[in-house]
């Protein structure tokens, strides 16, 4: 007898939304900075560092292809490496590492067996010319959907566009906050006729003032 071992499907679910929330992860990050251009460039520094120390064993015959400037070809294929970590993690000085990778790349080419054979020079300069032609997105930065956010919040990018318009938004409670209710504005109304009745001053107008039969003056001002 054989007993068959099943996954329940909950288990299998939640693997497939953990993959599925660090690929998004990965996607923003990927976006918000020059990713293709550091990877290019520490590609390119790998054969420019490598080939200079490494032998070539064809049977019996063993190549060599270290020169006197190996040191060199070392310095660079690590600043190379540095460059394109630099892109990654610190993309705000892209400008500059995108011109030193460029910059690094022909120097390679009398240093390091024409710069790694042209592999390493030609990922250098790629990775170097997309340094500095990429610029943050509009949308970088933007945080991630809530869980159980509504369609509507989704921008077309597949970016999330913010809470949807309503009297939830901090504009229009500002708003709300500000209006006065009609009822209470006619309260406020009312209550101010009476006081500015008493406040009001009397104006000038002719004394009425008369004499009854017994004397006594009766004024009507």
């Amino acid at each position: 007898m054989s007993a068959e071992t099943s996954v329940p499907s909950g288990s299998r679910d939640g693997e497939s939304r953990d993959v599925h929330y660090w690929r998004l992860r990965f996607r923003a990050w990927r976006g918000a900075r020059p990713f293709w251009a550091g990877l290019f460039t520490i590609l390119g520094g790998i054969p420019i560092m490598y080939f200079p120390y490494n032998d070539l064993k064809m049977g019996a015959l063993t190549l060599t292809m270290a020169t006197t400037a190996g040191a060199g070809s070392l310095i660079i294929g690590v600043l190379l490496v540095t460059l394109g970590l630099t892109m990654w993690f610190h993309s705000i000085v892209r400008i500059f590492a995108g011109v030193a990778a460029i910059l690094l790349a022909l120097v390679s080419i009398p240093v390091s067996n024409i710069g790694g054979f042209l592999v390493g020079f030609l990922l250098a300069l790629l990775g170097g010319a997309l340094s500095i032609a990429w610029a943050p997105a509009k949308g970088a930065g933007v945080p991630a959907p809530p869980e159980g956010a509504p369609a509507s919040a989704h921008a077309p990018g597949g970016a999330y566009a913010g809470p949807p318009a309503g009297p939830g938004t901090p504009a229009e409670q500002t708003m709300a906050l500000t209006q006065v209710p009609p009822q209470q504005a006619e309260q406020s109304a009312q209550a101010a006729q009476p006081r500015a009745k008493l406040m009001k001053s009397p104006g000038p107008g002719p004394d009425t003032t008369t004499t009854d039969a017994d004397g006594r003056r009766n004024s009507a001002g």
